[in-house]
């Protein structure tokens, strides 16, 4: 007997990304399972907010590490209550999108609801971008990855975002506090933050955002953009395998239970297969 699974995530000053990621999930779990917090009364609604749970409430101003830690905090609390009524519960950002492998021609839904022997899961992180020479601007109406070919091999987007019991995840769902991690063969987060750079740089000159500790983040991501441009991509089903074993196997010492990063860049082209799923 299937069980259904929960989708939460937070978003504030984000609402670019909010209605793909309802559509997204909806779909796959159900839109009576996907849980949205709107930080802030003062926040947009996404246009399908009517079709989920969505919450409007109180924002507390905050620096960005405290921020990224209450937003965790209050996540893992609330997912917490969602047991034991869902099989799993997934918290992710607002721009990260969970695909399963279509070569398992097999829905996330049916791949999550099979036993598992870990309390979570990670899927490789892809860091997606826009090429800022050959690819132009995003169009929301149509699928995101039919319009972007390159992604990083990422560390900081191997995160353990499927949970199948009570957790308590760390600051950005990068980790799970006192627990290590597994990183599933089959699944892939692709997070798509720098996918289209207009609205990226919108947010790196954001001044309200750089004047609560956002600045020094901003500065590190814009320059991935030149990494899209310099570095010559590599199929990714050439790196895929070997990225899982590394990031399994390599963790700093104060971080356990986080992946490392790589010593260079691993820019791939993203196989065609994953073309039409967002």
């Amino acid at each position: 007997m299937k069980k259904p699974i929960a989708i939460v995530s937070m978003y504030r000053d984000d609402i670019f990304f909010a209605d793909k990621w309802i559509s997204y999930y909806g779909k796959i779990f159900g839109y009576e399972h996907i849980y949205l917090f709107v930080d802030g009364t003062d926040q947009k609604l996404p246009k399908k907010a009517f079709k989920i749970n969505c919450f409007k409430i109180q924002h507390l101003s905050m620096r960005r590490s405290k921020a990224d830690r209450y937003r965790a905090k209050k996540i893992s609390e609330f997912a917490k209550n969602l047991y034991p009524r869902y099989k799993a519960v997934l918290a992710m950002d607002i721009d990260e999108f969970l695909l399963i492998d279509p070569n398992l021609n097999q829905s996330l839904f049916d791949y999550l609801n099979q036993e598992f022997k870990y309390s979570s899961l990670s899927g490789l992180g892809l860091d997606v971008g826009q090429h800022p020479i050959t690819e132009k601007q995003l169009d929301l109406n149509k699928k995101f990855l039919s319009q972007r070919s390159y992604a990083l091999l990422s560390d900081r987007y191997t995160k353990p975002i499927v949970s199948f019991k009570p957790i308590n995840w760390g600051s950005g769902f990068h980790r799970i506090k006192g627990e290590n991690f597994f990183i599933d063969p089959n699944l892939y987060l692709f997070h798509f933050g720098l996918i289209d750079k207009e609205y990226a740089f919108s947010k790196f000159n954001n001044s309200k955002l750089n004047s609560t500790g956002w600045k020094s983040h901003f500065k590190k991501r814009s320059k991935t953009y030149k990494v899209f441009e310099n570095y010559i991509p590599v199929d990714g089903d050439e790196l895929f395998k070997k990225a899982r074993i590394y990031f399994s196997n390599n963790r700093n010492i104060l971080a356990w239970n986080k992946p490392a990063p790589m010593r260079t860049p691993n820019l791939i082209t993203i196989p065609n297969r994953f073309k039409l799923i967002v």
